[in-house]
């Protein structure tokens, strides 16, 4: 939601500021935990965070990083004052949460930005229970990179909703790209690193870059996780424990279920209950097809946890509000969707040199060993071919073991030196490393697909190419498919109580094919019905899902809420290239105001 420059105001600086000298030191965050009606202050400042050797400036809710972590009661009102302190105007988005439209925190729609030194207050109910969390919905890219994040637990009002743990341990998943001891910059007037998103190369667990847990042996510990990413999809797993998962978005899922891992994009959420059997040390890691990261340290004492529910930790239970849903699902799987959104991207050919600056060839980004003298697609992955410059060999034709990259004369024979051989040059170049890295190899230069990567670019598989890119020379785009209006243009009319059945199409044919998590704000939430055609086989009420490259995902949208509400990707960069619609949801005739 970028607003352009006012003529009233001074030109904006090149750059946010970056300098944390005099700034507050970031501080964990607190537990608030809050009754039917208690209110309190939520403030956006700077400060100073501690990352390795680096000390650099970021922002934080009430001082820490992530912020004040809210412990609600299922039904409950809270009262939320913000003060706005921080580099820009802001707003905060209550992700996930079904509220009133007005409190949604979208600029512009449900209210006007805060300004900095201004405030405004929040009045948040909680319907739903689960994890949540909360974010700036400006300049997502700059301000939630910064910081800017906080989750909320709200508690179920039925007894037993959970099965039993023996303790809560929530964390944000986050990632954070640093340059010469700073946050890479960002400039006030234009996003970049829209092509793929801005892939950090510093891992934050719950704002730590060395996260560390503890455990009592038989401990069953209760993981809330939530991605913060801008972009990251991260894939959790922990070797030597067994995870069981347990909830989702919004709430428990249908069936409890024993997982290998837990995949998270940017702003999904995962609660998996975890049996730590014998002492030791493990490692909760983030695994993709080719690199393994430490994402904390868990050490296993062998102090025995009280109570011990390790006996009732294999007991795999059903949610039966979920199992009546199920019920119902065969007329919707069999029905022709409602609505049907693809999702498509359009790159200019930013890597092109001047006309007349000598050959061209073209090149795909990703993999730059795929060349053709032609525009085209890349047959591994299906992204447009960019231009580039072609390094030219130039040879006698009389004496070819004469070469020069330089045109000229051979020095045997005076003759012309002439093109024999055209090459390019890599458009992308490998990311800074990243610590806690184990068989950091990569896959850059190697041989990659989406099938490889199940659909999902793990790493920034372009850098310098997606360091260039900004709404200006790359658009992603939603498109509805039976009006054929993109993105703002997209006018969906709804009426609280509906049900919608969505269809979300990830185009091949696309500049750029790549995975999106795709976010509905809270007129209500949703269920996957199937991807790829086949069921899902575990429902839970979510607000995110992510859309795998090439890949059809069929939603089940129930509508709770009128109101004026956001859809669009969770990929910040993606967000703020125009990748987001409004729809308006009327009030059901009779319904109460």
């Amino acid at each position: 939601m970028q607003q352009p420059p006012q003529p009233d105001r001074p030109a904006p600086a090149e750059f946010f500021p970056t300098d944390p000298s005099g700034l507050p030191e970031a501080t964990r965050p607190r537990l608030l935990e809050l009754a039917d009606g208690d209110a309190f202050d939520l403030r956006i400042g700077p400060v100073a965070k501690r990352l390795g050797e680096a000390t650099v400036r970021m922002l934080g809710y009430n001082g820490s990083i992530p912020g004040p972590t809210l412990k609600v009661q299922q039904g409950s009102e809270v009262i939320v004052h913000v003060i706005n302190e921080g580099d820009l105007e802001a707003t905060v988005h209550w992700h996930g949460l079904r509220l009133e439209n007005k409190y949604d925190g979208v600029p512009h729609e449900t209210q006007t930005p805060i300004p900095i030194g201004g405030e405004f207050t929040y009045r948040i109910r909680f319907p739903d229970p689960g994890l949540y969390w909360y974010h700036p919905h400006i300049r997502e890219d700059y301000t939630q990179e910064m910081g800017l994040y906080g989750n909320i637990v709200v508690v179920s009002a039925e007894p037993g909703y959970w099965p039993p743990a023996n303790r809560d341990v929530l964390l944000t998943l986050d990632d954070l790209l640093l340059e010469d001891g700073k946050i890479a910059p960002f400039s006030p007037v234009e996003t970049t690193y829209t092509a793929m998103g801005r892939f950090g190369n510093v891992l934050l667990v719950s704002g730590e870059q060395d996260h560390a847990l503890t455990a009592k042996a038989g401990e069953v510990v209760r993981l809330w996780l939530t991605n913060t990413a801008n972009t990251r999809v991260f894939n959790v797993q922990l070797p030597g424990a067994r995870m069981k998962l347990v909830g989702g978005d919004s709430g428990r899922v249908e069936h409890e279920e024993f997982v290998p891992e837990v995949i998270l994009a940017p702003s999904e959420r995962a609660v998996v209950d975890v049996l730590f059997g014998q002492p030791g040390q493990l490692e909760l890691q983030h695994r993709t097809p080719d690199r393994t990261y430490r994402l904390a340290t868990i050490t296993v004492t062998s102090e025995s946890a009280t109570p011990s529910l390790a006996g009732q930790f294999p007991a795999l239970r059903q949610a039966p509000e979920l199992a009546a849903e199920r019920q119902a699902l065969d007329a919707w799987l069999a029905a022709p969707p409602d609505k049907t959104l693809a999702l498509i991207a359009e790159m200019d050919d930013i890597a092109a040199p001047a006309q007349g600056a000598g050959p061209v060839v073209y090149a795909c980004p990703m993999h730059p060993e795929v060349t053709s003298d032609q525009p085209g697609r890349c047959p591994k992955c299906g992204m447009k071919l960019l231009a580039t410059a072609a390094a030219s060999t130039y040879a006698c034709p009389m004496h070819p073991e004469v070469t020069s990259d330089e045109p000229g004369r051979c020095p045997k024979c005076g003759m012309k030196l002439l093109v024999t051989a055209l090459t390019t040059q890599p458009a992308g170049r490998e990311p800074p490393p990243m610590p806690h890295a184990h068989g950091a190899t990569g896959h850059h230069g190697e041989p990659h697909s989406h099938g490889a990567g199940q659909g999902i670019e793990w790493e920034d598989d372009m850098v310098a190419v997606n360091r260039l890119t900004t709404p200006a020379n790359m658009r992603w785009k939603l498109v509805d498919r039976t009006t054929g209006a993109a993105n703002a243009a997209i006018d969906w009319q709804f009426t609280e109580g509906d049900r919608v059945k969505i269809r979300l199409v990830n185009e091949m044919d696309s500049d750029h094919p790549m995975h999106h998590p795709f976010h509905l704000h809270g007129a209500g939430r949703f269920l996957v019905l199937a991807r790829d055609g086949q069921p899902e086989p575990n429902l839970v009420w979510k607000d995110t899902v992510l859309v795998r490259t090439g890949q059809t995902v069929d939603i089940l949208f129930d509508i709770t809420n009128p109101g004026l509400w956001m859809a669009h990707c969770h990929i910040a960069e993606h967000m703020q290239s125009g990748m987001m619609f409004s729809f308006t949801v009327a009030r059901a005739q009779g319904a109460a105001r």
